[in-house]
C-alpha cells in the first residue's frame, strides 16, 4: 500500500464535485510524464515481490483462532527496530519493509530494494520470503501468527472472529452487517474509501458466492446466520430484498474482498515498448497463474463452491451505479461499464505488428474527451484507449489538502484513478522525479501457504516473462477469451477439471521457433537500441537476466489464420504448460528452454528447477491447490458434518496445521 498521506478526506457529495478537476489534472500529469519520459531506454531489469499476511491470535482454551487487530502497533514496532534489525543480519542485503494494508489484521511486505537479474537474486528470493515472515513473527505476541492465508474462513461469522471484539451494529463506514468498523485500517483513506463506494453505488456492495453442496446442506439453503431483521442502518433490508442469493455465500462489505492477501511482481523494463509488449504477453497467462495458485474455497464460515478470491475482491469494490451497470437507463451517469474497478484487463496496449485488433473484443468503454486529447498530444491511438478507459471512473477518495497541485511535479491526481483500477496487470508509468522506469505489475495470484511455494511462483513468472521477451513469442488470444479463462480458472478444482482458450502457436513464423535449444541462444545478442550486450559466459550464454530484447520487424513468413479464432482453442493445463502438437513446446518447456540460454552453475540450476517441479506438480494435479487441500482438510476433519459448514473447531484445526508446515 505505501506510504499513505495525513489529510482531510472528503465525503462523496462533496468529491464528486471534484471529480473533473482530478480527470483533468490527472490526464495533465500523465502527460508531463509521457513528455519526459517517453523515449527513456536502457533501464536495467529490476523487480520484487509483494506479500500480504494475515495476523491471526489463538486461543487454545477455546480453541478459537481470531484476526489480530493490531495493525498499528505491529507496525510501529518493526519501523522502530529497523536499525536492530539491520545490524541482526548476517549479509548485507537491504531490510525488508513493512507497510499497511487495508485489513487492521494484515501487513504488506517486500524486499528492501528491488531483486535485479542476477541469478543469486532468484535464488535469495525464497530466503527472503522467510527473513520477512521470521521478523514479523518475532515482534508478534507468543499467541500471535503471521499467515500467508488468501482469505480467513471465519470472517464475519456471527460471534468472535477478532480479538478484541467489536460489534458489527458500529460499521458506519460500510453499514455491514457482518463486518465491524474496526476491521478496517483506521487511516482515513481506508473508511472514507469504504464508506465512498458504498454512497457513489447507492447501496452495499453485494458478494454471492455459490456455496459448496454437500450431503447434508439443507436445500434450498437459506443462511440462518444472516441476521434479516436487523434495523439500523438505511441499507439493512437489502439482503431480505434479494441482494442475498439462495444456496450463496452473501458477502456485504469492502473487508471481505480487501482483506484478502495475495502476492504480486512488479518488472522495470527497458523501456516504455517492452513494458507495454510484456504487459500484453503477461494478459493471457493471468487467468491460469489464479488457477494455479487458487487458496481460498472458505468463506465466512463455509465452504465455496469456487476456490479464488477474484470476484470476491471485484464485487467488494464495485462501486457502479445501477445505470452503469446496465440495470437502468443512462441519466445521471455518464456510461454503461461493463466490469468492476477490480476485474481483468480489458484492452491489450503494445503496438507491436502482432497485436492485432481483432483481439481488443470486448466492449471496453472510453472518455472520448480525454482520448482526443491523448491523441492531440500525440500519445499513440492504444496507449491513449487504454487511459481513457481507466479515466471513465471517478476518484474515490480526496484529501482537501491535495486538490490543487503542481502538475509538473506530482503524479497524484493521476495515481488516484489509475491505482484504483485493480486489475489483472497494471502498466505503470514511472513517477516524478524518481530513478525508477517504466513497469509492469502482475496482480492475480493467490498468496501461498509456505514461503518456498510464493518463491516458486515468482521464479516461474520472473523467469517466464523473460522467455517471453526472448523468443519474442505471440500469446495474443482474444480479451473475450480471457475473460472467460478468468471465470473458469475461479471453479472448483479448475487446474484438473477445466479447459483453458490458449494459442497454438506461439512463435510469430515458422522461422522463427527454435529448432533445437541451441538455436535458441542468440550467438551475438543486440540490444533493442543497436548496441551489442556484453554476455560474459560460456558459448555465448548470458550472465543474467535482462532487459533490452531485440524486437524484430514482421517477418516475411509471418503466419495469421484467416480468422484470430483459428488461431487458439481449448486445451488443459497440462497441455498448455507442458506442450501440444508440434508447434507449441508449453510454457514450462520455453522457461527451460530459456534457462538452456543463461550461463547457470549446476547448483543453481538444480535449485530453480525445484521450484520449476512444483508448477509441474500443480499443472498435473500430482501437487494439489491449497484451495484443494483445505476443502479436503475441513471434509475430512471428524467434527464436519457435511453441512458445508466451518466450525470454529474446525478452523482451529486448520490453522494450526497450516501454522505447522
Amino acid at each position: 500500500m505505501g506510504l499513505l498521506f495525513l489529510g482531510t478526506p472528503l465525503q462523496w457529495d462533496e468529491a464528486k464535485q471534484y471529480a473533473d478537476h482530478v480527470r483533468t489534472h490527472g490526464i495533465t500529469q500523465f502527460l508531463n510524464i509521457w513528455d519526459r519520459l517517453k523515449d527513456r531506454y536502457g533501464d536495467e531489469l529490476l523487480w520484487g515481490d509483494e506479500i500480504e499476511y494475515m495476523v491471526a491470535a489463538f486461543d487454545d482454551q477455546e480453541k478459537n483462532v481470531k484476526l489480530s487487530l493490531r495493525q498499528t502497533e505491529i507496525l510501529a514496532k518493526l519501523q522502530s527496530i529497523v536499525n536492530d534489525i539491520a545490524s541482526d543480519r548476517s549479509e548485507t542485503r537491504s531490510v525488508p519493509t513493512f507497510h499497511p494494508e487495508y485489513g487492521r489484521f494484515m501487513l504488506e511486505s517486500t524486499p528492501g530494494s528491488p531483486y535485479t537479474g542476477e541469478i543469486r537474486d532468484l535464488l535469495a528470493v525464497e530466503s527472503n520470503m522467510r527473513y520477512r515472515r521470521h521478523l514479523a513473527r518475532k515482534h508478534l505476541k507468543t499467541t500471535e501468527v503471521p499467515f500467508t492465508m488468501t482469505s480467513f474462513p471465519r470472517l464475519g461469522i456471527p460471534g468472535v472472529f477478532t480479538e478484541p471484539y467489536f460489534d458489527p451494529a458500529d460499521a458506519v463506514s460500510s453499514h455491514s452487517l457482518f463486518l465491524p468498523e474496526e476491521i478496517t485500517n483506521p487511516h482515513a483513506r481506508f473508511p472514507t474509501l469504504t464508506a465512498n463506494i458504498r454512497r457513489r453505488r447507492g447501496s452495499k456492495v453485494a458478494i454471492n458466492l455459490p456455496l459448496f453442496i454437500d450431503d447434508r446442506t439443507p436445500r434450498p439453503f437459506v443462511d440462518r446466520t444472516i441476521p434479516w431483521q436487523r434495523n439500523i442502518y438505511p441499507e439493512d433490508p437489502e439482503a431480505k430484498n434479494g441482494a442475498a442469493l439462495l444456496d450463496h455465500i452473501y458477502m456485504d462489505a469492502m473487508g471481505f474482498g480487501m482483506g484478502c492477501s495475495c502476492l504480486q511482481l512488479t518488472f522495470q523494463a527497458c523501456n516504455i515498448t517492452e513494458a507495454r509488449r510484456l504487459y500484453d504477453a503477461l494478459v493471457p497467462v493471468a487467468p491460469l497463474l489464479l488457477a494455479l495458485s487458487a487458496a481460498s474455497p472458505l468463506w465466512r464460515g463455509y465452504i465455496a463452491d469456487v476456490d479464488c478470491r477474484w470476484d470476491v475482491v471485484s464485487g467488494s469494490v464495485d462501486d457502479r451505479t445501477e445505470e452503469e451497470r446496465g440495470l437502468k437507463p443512462l441519466k445521471e451517469s455518464r456510461f454503461k461499464i461493463p466490469k468492476s474497478r477490480y476485474a481483468s484487463v480489458s484492452l491489450y496496449i503494445s503496438e507491436y505488428w502482432m497485436n492485432q485488433p481483432a483481439y481488443n473484443d470486448i466492449d471496453a468503454p472510453h472518455d472520448p474527451a480525454i482520448f482526443e486529447r491523448l491523441r492531440n498530444h500525440g500519445v499513440d491511438e492504444l496507449l491513449s484507449r487504454h487511459i481513457a478507459h481507466l479515466f471513465i471512473r471517478d476518484p474515490l477518495v480526496i484529501f482537501s489538502e491535495t486538490i490543487h497541485q503542481d502538475d509538473t511535479t506530482s503524479n497524484d491526481h493521476f495515481e488516484n484513478i489509475q491505482s484504483t483500477n485493480w486489475q489483472t496487470l497494471r502498466f505503470k508509468p514511472p513517477p516524478p522525479n524518481s530513478p525508477i522506469g517504466w513497469r509492469v505489475e502482475f496482480r492475480p495470484m493467490e498468496v501461498q501457504i509456505t514461503d518456498f511455494e510464493n518463491a516458486a511462483f515468482a521464479v516461474f513468472i520472473v523467469l517466464l516473462s523473460r522467455a517471453m521477451l526472448h523468443f519474442n513469442l505471440n500469446l495474443y488470444i482474444p480479451i473475450s477469451k480471457v475473460d472467460e479463462n478468468m471465470a473458469r480458472a475461479q471453479r472448483r478444482d479448475a487446474v484438473r477439471s477445466e479447459k483453458f482458450f490458449f494459442r497454438k502457436d506461439v512463435f510469430p513464423s515458422a522461422s522463427s521457433r527454435p529448432s533445437s535449444v541451441a538455436s535458441s541462444i542468440p550467438s551475438s545478442p543486440i540490444s533493442e537500441h543497436g548496441g551489442p550486450i556484453h554476455v560474459n559466459g560460456i558459448n555465448g550464454k548470458e550472465k543474467k537476466l535482462r532487459n533490452c530484447f531485440p524486437l524484430p520487424p514482421r517477418p516475411d513468413d509471418a503466419y495469421f489464420a484467416g480468422s484470430v479464432h483459428e488461431e487458439y482453442e481449448e486445451m488443459t493445463m497440462v497441455e498448455i504448460m507442458n506442450g501440444k502438437g508440434t508447434t507449441f513446446p508449453g510454457l514450462l518447456n520455453l522457461v527451460y528452454m530459456y534457462l538452456d540460454t543463461l550461463d547457470v552453475d549446476d547448483e543453481s540450476r538444480r535449485r530453480i528447477e525445484e521450484y520449476l517441479d512444483l508448477i509441474r506438480r500443480r499443472t498435473n494435479g500430482s501437487l494439489r491447490t491449497a484451495a484443494s487441500w483445505i476443502r479436503e482438510f475441513v471434509r475430512t476433519h471428524p467434527a464436519y458434518k457435511f453441512d458445508s459448514v466451518v466450525s470454529q473447531e474446525i478452523n482451529y484445526d486448520l490453522m494450526v496445521a497450516i501454522d505447522e508446515m
